[in-house]
């Protein structure tokens, strides 16, 4: 899977938008205004952040071994980077739609209603 492939799937998700906070390098994709998904655009091989359950974190880091290891920049217990070129897309998608859910979880009651609205 390649960056904009990612990009139009982190799109397709209810909700989200994709922005540049921290610099015009680093695109950020956002659900109702919290980060599920960063991808460093300069990197390469190509990568991308995504938060990810700490058990489920420390199991794909060791079946994937290189392919997928703790969060560059981040959390290391809830994040994790993957290198895309070495993953299966479905994979891929798969933890894009847990970074998502978790993310989605973590919501107030007020923002998860919020969303539910959107069409």
């Amino acid at each position: 899977m390649n960056v904009e492939e990612l990009r139009e799937y982190c799109l397709m998700q209810k909700g989200v938008t994709e922005e540049f906070p921290f610099d015009s390098k680093t695109l950020v994709f956002k659900v109702m205004g919290k980060m599920f998904a960063l991808v460093a655009l300069e990197r390469l091989p190509p990568q991308c952040n995504l938060k990810c359950d700490p058990e489920r974190a420390v199991e794909l880091r060791e079946e994937y071994d290189g392919a997928i290891i703790p969060g560059y920049h981040m959390s290391k217990t809830h994040w994790n980077t993957l290198f895309l070129e070495q993953l299966p897309p479905q994979l891929i998608k798969d933890l894009v739609d847990h970074s998502y859910e978790l993310v989605v979880a973590g919501l107030t009651k007020k923002l998860q209603q919020e969303l539910k609205n959107l069409d």
